[in-house]
């Protein structure tokens, strides 16, 4: 009997030696995080809402390439098109209200305030002038460079 009992005792410390093993050997698959982008925003809550389109662009001062996402977005400014930097720090209600949870993130927002683009991470400055271009003017950017433009996604 005794030897059934430790037979018994040598197999579940087995299994969990194995399972702990296996689960080493083979860890769960990673999964990717998922940010939050807004979708809608009350222009009421950004500079000139009265302006066609707005570039907003959710940064952190503490954040290395915000300062050049914000810098290249910046040259889109015009009487059209106005741009916003929304600082964590200084505009942390923005950020708490869209639920940002990532920085750099750049929305180009149209007059109703629904967000027809945006860019999560570092941009470049073709990728943002060919996303605006391509929105004020449908068809003004030929299709080879829009391929060019892969960290962008038209929400509308």
């Amino acid at each position: 009997m005794a030897v059934v009992v430790l037979a018994v005792v040598l197999a579940l410390v087995a299994v969990v030696v194995a399972a702990g093993l296996r689960r080493r050997l083979h860890p769960a698959p990673l999964t990717s995080p998922t940010w939050s982008v807004p979708q809608l925003v009350d222009r009421g809550d950004f500079e000139r809402p009265e302006a066609e389109w707005l570039v907003a662009a959710f940064t952190s001062a503490t954040c290395d390439t915000c300062a050049g996402v914000v810098e290249r977005a910046a040259v889109l400014a015009s009487a059209d098109v106005v741009v916003d930097n929304v600082e964590a720090t200084a505009k942390k209600w923005l950020h708490q209200r869209y639920r940002i949870d990532a920085v750099p993130l750049v929305l180009v927002v149209d007059r109703s305030g629904v967000v027809r683009s945006h860019f999560l991470g570092p941009v470049r400055a073709t990728d943002l002038w060919g996303a605006l271009a391509e929105l004020r003017a449908p068809g003004s950017v030929p299709d080879s460079c829009r391929a060019h433009g892969d960290h962008s996604a038209e929400t509308g």
